[in-house]
């Protein structure tokens, strides 16, 4: 099958919508595809660089197009579409609902994947034209609740022969050989301590105010804080500097292929998100989230804490994971401290977790895609 992705995202970046685009892309060539990439043109890279930044292996087609500013996209979406066909795609798989649309009233059959609810003034309109455009289609919802809630804000039912669940994934096989977290942290030169990790951006609603106050309540461990835009970083070491905290070590932004080994160095890995998480593009995404590094954090095999909030009960559960309420910064330390003193206890997560990530990776979740492809008779 010849598909044709279509993304708005910037590539290269070390935006995370950025990385789940490559991912995606490599896992429907993994599994058999001929694959080809259309991204709008802010900059380009070789393949070996990409494949550093994005920790992926297996190479495909890739052009960057040129758009105008003042057209927000949509001319790229529309030549992206037209090229796609060109290239003799038999379907088109976009994060863009523009493109979506594009193709669907060509009568061509799309793989439309959804974050988020269809955003902007004119986001709601874009999906009900594809919603009864005539083209065959598939709506890609990462989580149950997205295509709930959009079933409930547009007052509709998605036919489920349309509609496919399909949470974000991990590369297991990047994951199988990780050193144990002592000999982890000996690789990267860090102390050799009981270390609590966290990996992702530093948006609002990630929890790095909890993470402060768990670092100024438990001096006798090491965090180790993965990821960051330079501009969000820098006031939090400006904040431990000033408050005389020096057990937490920010890394910066860490390529993709080297994630691994750093969340390896971890004996527990957080996930502290609060009851209100921006998205890179703004909005409270709480109900919707589902976060790459859940993934990786399990195939990781290590103990994870996470905030209890709903979302994340569709991945985790009380075998894999401990979860405390985001708001109770007691609670967390009591859960920390509990797993630090329990090695078993933590063993027996990790291992869960590590079983339960078999369910999760990327080429699986394209070979469902692929099956319910053949579903609609493309």
């Amino acid at each position: 099958m010849k598909i044709a992705a279509i993304s708005t995202s910037r590539i290269p970046s070390n935006t995370a919508n950025s990385i789940q685009v490559m991912k995606v892309c490599q896992a429907l060539k993994q599994v058999g595809n001929d694959v080809k990439l259309w991204v709008p043109k802010f900059k380009t890279a070789s393949w070996l660089e990409l494949a550093e930044k994005y920790g992926i292996s297996t190479p495909y087609e890739i052009e960057w197009l040129e758009f105008h500013n003042n057209l927000k996209q949509y001319d790229f979406c529309w030549k992206s579409v037209q090229t796609g066909i060109q290239w003799g795609a038999d379907v088109v798989y976009t994060w863009a609902l523009q493109a979506a649309v594009f193709n669907s009233l060509r009568n061509k059959t799309t793989v439309m994947e959804f974050h988020d609810y269809p955003m902007g003034l004119l986001g709601p309109f874009w999906f009900r034209i594809f919603l009864h455009s005539p083209g065959k289609k598939i709506l890609l919802t990462t989580t149950r609740a997205l295509a709930n809630g959009i079933q409930e804000r547009f007052h509709l039912k998605i036919p489920e022969e349309i509609l496919q669940i399909a949470p974000n994934g991990t590369d297991l096989e990047r994951y199988q050989a990780l050193p144990h977290s002592s000999e982890a942290r000996f690789q990267l030169g860090l102390a050799e301590r009981f270390t609590i990790m966290y990996s992702g951006h530093f948006y609002p609603g990630r929890g790095l105010e909890l993470m402060l106050g768990l670092a100024q309540a438990l001096p006798q461990f090491q965090f180790l804080w993965i990821g960051g835009q330079d501009e969000d970083i820098e006031p939090w070491k400006k904040r431990l500097r000033t408050l005389g905290i020096q057990n937490v070590i920010i890394t910066g932004f860490i390529n993709n292929a080297r994630l691994p080994l750093y969340q390896a160095a971890g004996d527990i890995l957080l996930m502290p998100y609060q009851r209100e998480i921006a998205g890179s593009s703004g909005g409270n995404i709480v109900k919707v989230i589902n976060p790459m590094k859940m993934f990786d954090y399990m195939a990781t095999r290590r103990a994870i804490l996470a905030s209890d909030i709903p979302i994340f009960h569709e991945v985790l559960n009380n075998q894999n994971a401990i979860f405390c309420p985001p708001e109770d910064l007691n609670s967390w330390i009591k859960a920390i401290l509990t797993l630090a003193n329990n090695k078993p206890k933590r063993d027996k997560l990790a291992r869960q977790a590590g079983k339960d990530a078999v369910l999760f990776t990327w080429d699986n979740r394209a070979s469902q895609t692929l099956a319910k492809l053949r579903t609609i008779a493309y």
